[in-house]
């Protein structure tokens, strides 16, 4: 009861530092939007309703054109046409310095965690080595990252998932997916019904979302709205996944397959080259069919 009261605090405590209402976009967020697949007439519509915080300078517009940027969209960010007020610039600054803050204090205890996790490994296999048959427990690289972290969209609300049989699956699909992401939500159904049909007949199977929502709150409606059967990083906990967000792609929606050991699969990013989630789900048909191997 003790646990599950501190975490509640916890929870508490961090929905109370997320921004009251939505930020102003930086150069870095609208390149990811037209990555992803926004229109230029669609940033510029987000521009008006959130305003756009900091310069056009000549690294950020690099950045832009490379993301697909067109001239229109350039200029009204370079004549400050969607400038935020300096409060609502101070706001997104304060805000972005503190989730740096967070997420280099995570990185820091990622690094001590793999260098445990590792030397672990090592004095394991040093004292009684793990039959090659089967990957071990101690060789189980993903499960470390998931344990005890996922939460799930069960019965109209989000609670904590049991993840007690994810030593037995061989298999994990990470999906790296945002409800702001408009070609991820035309994505996420395909997936749905591909997860449905898969998971039932494949228990060495699963499939975990990883969040790049904004916020708690709307990575929960986005559970709810796609109705998501999967579990899922609880969003409090994401800051301190730097070792699973490695895997993610320039852009979303992209999905991943690994091995218990973290071994890519298959992958929608062959380099850079984006391949797509809808790849990764035939390999994955293929692998349980028989047929071939996926490649990365």
């Amino acid at each position: 009861m003790r646990r599950f009261l501190a975490i509640g605090l916890l929870i508490l405590l961090n929905c109370a530092s997320l921004p009251a209402k939505p930020l102003p976009l930086t150069a870095k967020e609208v390149a990811l939007m037209l990555r992803s697949g926004y229109s230029n007439e669609a940033v510029l519509h987000e521009l008006n309703a959130r305003h756009f915080a900091g310069g056009c300078d000549e690294a950020a517009e690099k950045l832009l054109r490379q993301a697909g940027a067109q001239p229109t969209l350039l200029d009204a960010l370079r004549n400050k046409t969607y400038a935020a007020p300096p409060e609502e610039t101070a706001r997104a600054t304060a805000f972005a310095a503190e989730q740096a803050a967070r997420q280099a204090a995570a990185a820091e205890r990622d690094r001590k965690f793999n260098t445990l996790y590792q030397s672990g490994v090592a004095k394991a296999r040093a004292a009684a080595p793990i039959p090659s048959m089967a990957v071990g427990l101690a060789e189980n690289a993903i499960l470390p990252l998931l344990k005890n972290d996922l939460v799930a969209w069960r019965n109209g609300g989000l609670g904590p998932f049991d993840d007690t049989a994810l030593e037995k699956k061989a298999l994990i699909a990470l999906y790296f997916s945002a409800h702001w992401c408009g070609p991820c939500r035309k994505f996420t159904p395909q997936l749905v019904e591909f997860y449905n049909r898969v998971a039932a007949q494949h228990p060495e199977f699963e499939l975990i979302f990883v969040s790049d929502d904004r916020s708690a709150p709307e990575m929960q409606n986005y559970m709810r709205e796609a109705n998501m059967p999967w579990p899922a990083i609880d969003y409090q906990k994401l800051a301190g996944k730097a070792a699973l967000k490695k895997y993610a792609g320039a852009s979303i929606p992209c999905l991943v397959l690994v091995d218990a050991s973290g071994k890519v699969l298959s992958d929608s990013y062959a380099g850079k080259d984006y391949r797509g989630p809808a790849k990764v789900m035939a390999d994955i048909d293929s692998i349980f069919s028989g047929n071939k191997t996926a490649s990365r």
